[in-house]
């Protein structure tokens, strides 16, 4: 007797797939919903128009069929040769980039070449892109700011002392060729934080305390100070007038400028050989710390997203790599805010809205926000 079972074939085994699919919840098919990729494709081929060639050739894929790819890869932690793979294998990827029906899928080498093509500045593009859909679903910045920055890993670099001695003088070792030359990063550098050592570069942001969302950043080697680029990361068009951040920013001339610009000093206290905080100023900096905190959160979901570690050579290619982690991080928490239903219909409510050099106008804000 021939034993019976529950394997089937069926010709539309594949549609059955995918409306089990739909029915299950499909995480990719909920940020197509929500991300306007056509307007994200646009604003990246005005910094970086797709190239024509007068001879023919195979045209490149559509802009925004590969910006949908770039943001799987960095959602999902993958390299170019992964990302090939998945997009053959997987459904749910075809379907999120429109490769479903397609007889060509991309490689690794236009994956590549489409990243080489936009830069920094179409990374920066992105960025701007996702943080104007927010604006336009009514996640203006709110709730105070948070300043903060966060230390990216980079592949460590290993020099003998000859080599060292060189490239302190900025010269160029003599023995090394031209492929070792590629392979070796010289613009990462070294910092200690909390007694170890770190290799890599810096990302430091500015992140509204109401929704959690990243409005500035800038980018910058691991051994800069991170109160360098407090003033660059300072979000004028903030609604709210806290500044919040950690003991690594005050200064007196800082706590002036803040002053006079009209906002509220938030950030901790740091105390001194022979000057120890009182009991006031500790206070002070755990009622600040709760606020602060917050800004972890932005950071932790970086973790999420993979990991902070890039696999790159060169600042251009870690700016790159920085830029859309932050844009990727916006692009899921405008997901989850829309998910969630913060957004909510203008009432007729007024509110003040804080303006740069302290100026007040009126716009229109959710009564229930």
């Amino acid at each position: 007797m021939k034993r019976r079972s529950a394997i089937k074939t069926d010709l539309f085994a594949a549609e059955t797939r995918r409306e089990k699919l739909d029915r299950l919840g499909d995480p990719l098919a909920e940020i197509g919903t929500h991300i306007d990729f056509g307007a994200l494709a646009a604003a990246v081929d005005a910094v970086a128009p797709r190239p024509v060639s007068p001879q023919g050739g195979r045209p490149p894929f559509p802009t925004e069929t590969m910006v949908r790819i770039l943001v799987l890869k960095r959602l999902y932690n993958l390299s170019d040769e992964a990302m090939e793979y998945q997009l053959l294998d997987r459904m749910s990827y075809q379907r999120f980039c429109g490769l479903v029906n397609s007889a060509s899928i991309p490689d690794r080498t236009t994956i590549w070449t489409f990243e080489n093509r936009i830069g920094e500045a179409g990374a920066q593009a992105l960025f701007d892109g996702v943080s104007a859909q927010l604006l336009a679903r009514g996640y203006i910045a709110r709730g105070g700011q948070i300043i903060d920055a966060t230390l990216v890993p980079a592949p460590k670099q290993h020099f003998n002392k000859d080599d060292k001695a060189q490239l302190e003088q900025a010269a160029m070792p003599a023995d090394w060729k031209p492929a070792k030359r590629r392979q070796k990063d010289l613009d990462a550098t070294w910092t200690k934080k909390h007694g170890k050592s770190h290799h890599g570069y810096k990302l430091s942001v500015n992140s509204n305390g109401r929704y959690k969302v990243i409005r500035k950043l800038v980018t910058d080697t691991a051994s800069t100070h991170d109160s360098r680029h407090f003033d660059a990361v300072l979000d004028p068009g903030n609604t709210g007038w806290e500044v919040c951040a950690d003991k690594g920013y005050p200064s007196a001339e800082r706590e002036a400028t803040l002053k006079a610009g009209g906002y509220r000093n938030h950030i901790q206290r740091k105390g001194a050989r022979n000057h120890p905080l009182s009991e006031c100023q500790q206070r002070r900096n755990r009622r600040i710390a709760k606020t602060r905190a917050r800004v972890e959160h932005v950071f932790g979901a970086m973790e999420q997203m993979g990991g902070k570690l890039i696999r790159t050579i060169g600042r251009a290619r870690a700016s790159f790599a920085m830029t859309l982690m932050a844009a990727y991080y916006n692009l899921k928490r405008l997901v989850y805010l829309q998910r969630a239903g913060v957004a909510r219909p203008l009432s007729s409510r007024t509110v003040a809205t804080r303006l740069p050099r302290g100026s007040v106008s009126s716009m229109r804000w959710p009564a229930s926000l």
